[in-house]
């Protein structure tokens, strides 16, 4: 097959630390301020995101980035997409490419959704028949007919994603690039997605998918590509590079910033802009409330969620969702789990408590993913590797040895009964 993308010795460099501004509104602003030209009291170092990536991606294949936070991913994909260019190396990409990166990309938000179509199918290069041809397959995926003529800038965050997917997936590119940006839809919308990528990769056209859902990259890809600290940690067929990247993460989560007692998820930023709710913290305890650091099968577990609103909602309902390492979803608990006794909120900060009595999963690591639901319009998830549980081995069974994750995830309480011969020959006989 021939090589659809290739990448040799690519190195980005930023500095850190660099404030100086020679610029005339920049100047203008320190006047005004009473300063003189900004300067840092430290002078800028080099921070490389990305140093010597090498790698080959063949026509047709769907490939899987995969990696921790800071590993140098989005700004592999934003070199590749043109955004910015590298500092060392070359990266080529053969045929017409479109990619789609955070809500949003590629997008004018004075224009309404149809213009935006015709607009993300002229930047690919595509003359207007084309688009046209494609129009209507293309609002139909997304979901978004009612808005069609409508300016973006009113879309919410999901509807942005929604109808950038399907631009991105249906004006048939030659090479396709998905970064996170789905974990924004809601789940019957990855779903297809997902489907809509494999059937992109089917068609001979090539993918790269960079996820934190080790579940999807196995499913749609072939190729996976473990990046850690900006270089190439292992390359080669998904399975054996998804065990390279779990087997490195598999000690408990050390987290960069400072945590109170029990928390195991905390929002690193005051405000995220592209949703109008998030998820601010997560933290563990019993049932009175006493911090814990881990879970233990079968005791008393409390998850209390935080979370923040922009503005008002009539329907609104929160989501916990507890995953395998690699993205197997095990446990799905809601506030609505008839999706009839929704909450209403206005703007500000609230609390929520999930109390299990008996904390059913066996010993391991698991991953958390923490949902903030707004029915009809948008689903805001938040489902990685920053976000892990531990589960504490612990004999349940009084057997002398805890319940063994290796041979099964999930434990319930149960008793079976004393052996007892049947008293007649028809009880003794297998059943036809």
């Amino acid at each position: 097959m021939p090589t659809a993308i290739k990448v040799e010795g690519l190195g980005k460099r930023f500095l850190l630390g660099q404030t100086f501004e020679n610029t005339l509104s920049s100047r203008m602003g320190d006047l005004l301020r009473g300063r003189g030209l900004r300067r840092s009291a430290a002078p800028p170092a080099d921070f490389w995101a990305l140093r010597d990536v090498s790698f080959d991606i063949a026509q047709g294949e769907a490939v899987g980035i995969i990696g921790g936070n800071g590993a140098g991913k989005s700004t592999l994909l934003k070199i590749l997409s043109r955004i910015t260019p590298p500092t060392l190396g070359r990266a080529s990409v053969r045929g017409r490419l479109s990619s789609l990166l955070e809500v949003g990309t590629g997008f004018h938000p004075e224009l309404t959704g149809r213009e935006n179509v015709f607009l993300n199918g002229a930047i690919l290069g595509m003359r207007k028949a084309e688009v046209e041809r494609k129009f209507d397959e293309i609002v139909a995926f997304s979901g978004v007919e009612k808005f069609i003529d409508t300016p973006v800038k009113r879309y919410s965050s999901g509807m942005y994603v929604r109808l950038a997917f399907a631009v991105a997936a249906h004006l048939e590119p030659d090479v396709l690039i998905i970064d996170e940006v789905l974990a924004v839809g809601d789940a019957d919308f990855q779903k297809r997605c997902l489907g809509k990528m494999n059937d992109v990769a089917s068609e001979g056209r090539t993918v790269i998918f960079v996820s934190h859902n080790m579940a999807a990259v196995q499913k749609l890809c072939s190729k996976a590509i473990w990046m850690q600290g900006g270089r190439v940690a292992s390359t080669g067929e998904t399975s054996s590079v998804i065990g390279d990247y779990l087997a490195s993460s598999s000690q408990p989560l050390d987290h960069d910033s400072p945590r109170t007692p029990g928390c195991i998820y905390a929002h690193e930023l005051e405000e995220d802009s592209s949703s109008d709710a998030y998820v601010t913290s997560l933290h563990l305890s019993d049932l009175d409330g006493r911090p814990l650091d881990e879970a233990a099968t079968f005791a008393p577990l409390r998850f209390r969620m935080s979370f923040y609103v922009k503005r008002e909602f009539r329907s609104f309902s929160a989501v916990l969702q507890v995953n395998t390492a690699d993205g197997v979803p095990l446990l799905l608990t809601s506030t609505t789990p008839d999706q009839q006794q929704a909450f209403s909120v206005k703007p500000g900060h609230y609390t929520v408590d999930c109390d299990f009595s008996q904390f059913p999963l066996a010993a391991g690591e698991y991953v958390l993913g923490l949902g903030l639901a707004i029915p009809g319009t948008e689903y805001v998830w938040r489902n990685d590797a920053a976000c892990r549980l531990h589960v504490a081995p612990r004999d349940v069974f009084a057997s002398g040895l805890p319940p063994a994750s290796n041979r099964y995830l999930v434990a319930t309480p149960h008793a079976w009964s004393a052996p007892h011969r049947n008293s007649s020959a028809l009880q003794d006989s297998p059943i036809a």
